[in-house]
């Protein structure tokens, strides 16, 4: 009988190391090696539990290693920094290589920032939009913000202390000072906060942040989006604008591409 090679990928915590479960620690103990992105981290949780099984550092910089990797064992573990691996880290291209290899892959569940920062913002859970981290600068970056002027969805956001300053400046652009959110930073740790109120109020509270934030925001409703963008195009008609230079003026104030495209060169009216 031929045996099937498994990838198991292990949810690890986020901060406290109790957030563990019972099969995440059997996978670890039991596979023949754990890949990870620091294994340093890593090391710190398996000595807490008394795991002795062979890690290897599997990260963005030496993912090249995955295959060979993937070739020379049968069972193999994965476990991110903290949290799910696969979600806004390399875990993601180890299991597309794993799965082009054969191997079954697993997947525990387990520990994420995500879910307790959108419950705990007590914003609507129902329908919502995981951006994870946004590009830190570039086309790459304002495409990504302009198509969240007309999300209707709660949307969730990572963010590092370093760019946290920047992106609330760019969100207050995109949906106004006063649009509501939720920061939630060292979640399960000692120093865990959730801070509700406005963008400004944001900006203005966390001038020296510390710790990952995950941004929660309230959705925005499309009739308040579209009536913002038809005041808008209406303001900059009567300066004169219109054509490429009326689409690139609506793009530069948030309003979505297609949108601005349809108002300027469909002559809309509104």
């Amino acid at each position: 009988m031929v045996s099937v090679k498994r990838l198991v990928l292990v949810p690890t915590p986020i901060g406290n190391l109790a957030d563990v479960t019972l099969r995440a620690l059997a996978v670890l103990k039991e596979a023949e090696v754990v890949a990870c992105e620091d294994t340093r981290r890593t090391t710190k949780l398996l000595r807490h539990y008394g795991i002795a099984t062979p890690l290897v550092r599997l990260d963005q910089h030496t993912m090249k290693r995955a295959e060979k990797l993937l070739a020379e064992h049968d069972y193999l573990a994965y476990a991110s920094d903290a949290g799910t691996p696969g979600i806004s880290d390399p875990g993601a291209e180890l299991v597309r290589l794993a799965w082009e290899q054969g191997f079954r892959v697993e997947v525990l569940p387990g520990p994420t920032a995500l879910i307790p920062a959108l419950v705990a913002s007590g914003m609507p859970t129902a329908r919502f939009a995981f951006e994870g981290f946004l590009p830190p600068s570039g086309k790459a970056r304002r495409r990504r913000l302009e198509a969240l002027a007309g999300e209707e969805r709660t949307v969730v956001l990572y963010e590092s202390p370093h760019h946290l300053s920047a992106t609330l400046r760019d969100l207050i652009k995109l949906y106004g000072p006063e649009h509501q959110v939720a920061l939630a930073r060292e979640l399960s740790k000692k120093h865990e906060e959730v801070w509700r109120g406005t963008l400004a109020a944001a900006l203005e509270r966390f001038t020296e942040p510390r710790g990952e934030f995950a941004i929660v925001l309230a959705p925005r409703p499309q009739a308040t989006a579209e009536a913002d963008a038809a005041a808008l195009y209406k303001s900059l008609r009567a300066q004169g604008l219109s054509g490429r230079a009326l689409a690139e003026a609506l793009e530069r104030e948030g309003v979505a591409r297609n949108q601005a495209r349809n108002l300027a060169y469909k002559k809309q009216e509104i």
